[in-house]
């Protein structure tokens, strides 16, 4: 080929190239300058509204779309107030597929969420949620809940405090010695109404530390009483101490446990019935003056913690007396050895399947068992029953072999009976749930200076408080979009409402307009670990992004 003929093919190329150089940027310029369409299906409207308070459960659920969606993808599920799932009954979408019904089982008071994550028809994935309320709502639990002094109108002892303080040393020795009265008078009780103790050498024994068990008791009620009310009557009048004891449900049960520790001696002289109804009368007394009583539903948990208690106290009260047959009459401790080891067995295991109930309905998540000194408490109460159960096992093997229980097993078992005692009276005093404190984030920077406010920061209904600052020469904000983001459903925000309002705190900064916005409503509807998404679009399309991570329960 010749030398001509080669700079012609180059010639051609080098217009090629040019003529596709020019194409593509005529193609960059259509595109930056013509109008965008958001191909992407975006929910319209919502039946209930978002946000909707309901007298009755919903007779079904809509979600609008602008364009066809795909529901054969994905999840659309509405989750209680706990964040579970609730079970729908069916999920429909129209003849366009424009529009999705669901079909919902009747639903009790609560705050629910429904959220999405679906595709659109040309497949763009599609997320998001919105909340409305049925009914009334139950309150929020948090450590207020367990709180005695807030169910009484006064504020501030801190008896609901989730940590141990120096101070409150007396007030714990105080209640390891009425707990530990408690569970050995009602079990000795109990004991000698369902077991026989017939023999001469044996009565006087057990009457002697039935006694002694009585008078425990009677000491470390007044005491636990007397101190518990001066603690919640802390700053008040002592005519207050009438209303306390005479027209409050806690006071109430005080008032009893101590009537019912007085008439203890009278059941002792009674016979095996009155001795049996005065102790499952004193362990019901009990079981509405701790945090069963402030849990919901109450029928349920009060119930929980009487049987609860009435297995600690069969197995302690047998303790306690087989450790005294032990020192006073081995022939006696070899045969009601066979009967505590069977008692113990089932009081144990009754123990712990109402312990677990327990927890489950004062705790939401297993994981809160970390967060508060309670849940520390409750997992060495757990420990020391497993020990307690292994000597048990050890100590029934001996006595279905016909042997005498072992000194160094009685007392292991003896030791651990006292440290279960002490750790129960500690824990039953601390809020089983954190204390919800509420939001206030501030940050400053040159672009944008952000504060947010969220209170009181429960599950439920919450005022949320946004303030925005730029500077002058930026002018207002185009848009300020603030979402809510919870950690179990990080792809379904919750959109904030926001309203534009005009505040007269004193909070200005020179050179800096001030932009503050309001919303009140079932905005956070679960308790968990949320993200604050605050969005910013100033006057010339640029955006100022500000998060902040808060937690409630």
């Amino acid at each position: 080929m010749s030398i001509g003929a080669n700079k012609g093919t180059v010639r051609r190329n080098i217009f090629h190239l040019r003529v596709i150089f020019s194409l593509l940027l005529i193609a960059v310029w259509l595109v930056s300058y013509s109008p965008r369409a958001d191909a992407h299906a975006q929910l319209l409207e919502t039946v209930p509204d978002a946000g909707a308070r309901l007298t009755h459960s919903p007779e079904e659920i809509k979600l609008v779309f602008n364009e066809a969606v795909e529901t054969g993808v994905g999840a659309i599920d509405i989750l209680d107030s706990l964040s579970r799932k609730v079970n729908v009954q069916s999920v429909k979408t129209s003849g366009d597929r424009t529009v999705v019904t669901i079909d919902p089982p009747a639903l009790d008071d609560g705050i629910y969420t429904v959220s999405y994550r679906i595709v659109s028809e040309d497949g763009h994935p599609i997320s998001g949620s919105y909340v409305f309320v049925v009914g009334n709502p139950p309150a929020a639990k948090d450590a207020s809940t367990f709180d005695l002094q807030s169910h009484l109108g006064h504020t501030g002892h801190g008896a609901a405090s989730t940590q141990l303080t120096s101070a409150e040393f007396v007030l714990y020795a105080i209640r390891v010695l009425y707990y530990g009265g408690l569970l050995l008078a009602t079990g000795i009780m109990l004991w000698t109404g369902l077991a026989n103790f017939n023999r001469a050498e044996t009565s006087p024994i057990v009457r002697s530390w039935s006694l002694v068990a009585v008078r425990t008791f009677l000491f470390g009620s007044i005491l636990y009483v007397f101190f518990h009310a001066r603690e919640v009557m802390e700053g008040q009048p002592l005519s207050e101490w009438g209303r306390l004891l005479t027209r409050t449900a806690v006071g109430s049960t005080w008032l009893a446990i101590v009537v019912l520790s007085l008439l203890g001696f009278a059941a002792l002289r009674g016979g095996r019935v009155v001795r049996i109804v005065w102790a499952v009368l004193l362990l019901a007394a009990e079981s509405w003056s701790g945090h069963a009583s402030a849990n919901h539903p109450k029928a349920l948990t009060v119930a929980l913690d009487a049987v609860h208690l009435l297995a600690a106290s069969i197995w302690a009260g047998g303790l306690a007396l087989l450790l005294v047959f032990w020192f006073k009459d081995r022939k006696e401790a070899g045969r009601f050895a066979a009967q505590f080891s069977a008692g113990a067995v089932a009081s144990l295991a009754v123990l712990v399947l109402s312990g677990i109930g327990m927890t489950m309905l004062f705790i939401p998540r297993l994981s809160y068992l970390w967060l508060t000194s309670w849940g520390v408490m409750l997992t060495i109460k757990a420990g020391l029953a497993l020990l307690v159960i292994t000597a048990g096992a050890f100590l029934r093997i001996r006595v279905r072999r016909g042997e005498l229980p072992g000194a160094a097993l009685l007392k292991t078992d003896g030791v651990l009976m006292a440290a279960l005692i002490v750790v129960t009276a500690l824990f039953t005093y601390i809020s089983p749930l954190p204390a919800n404190e509420p939001v206030s984030y501030h940050q400053m920077g040159a672009a944008m200076h952000v504060s947010l406010r969220v209170t009181p920061n429960v599950p439920g209904d919450n005022k949320v408080t946004l303030k925005i600052w730029l500077p002058e020469q930026t002018g207002d904000p185009k848009s300020v979009v603030l979402r809510f983001r919870s950690e179990l459903h990080p792809d379904a925000p919750i959109n904030i409402p926001l309203e534009l309002y005009t505040d007269d705190e004193i909070d200005a900064f020179e050179g800096y307009g001030k932009f503050t916005y309001r919303a009140t409503g079932p905005y956070i509807p679960h308790p968990g670990k949320w993200t604050a998404e605050i969005r910013v679009l100033d006057k010339n399309d640029n955006e100022l992004v500000e998060t902040t991570e808060f937690r409630n329960y």
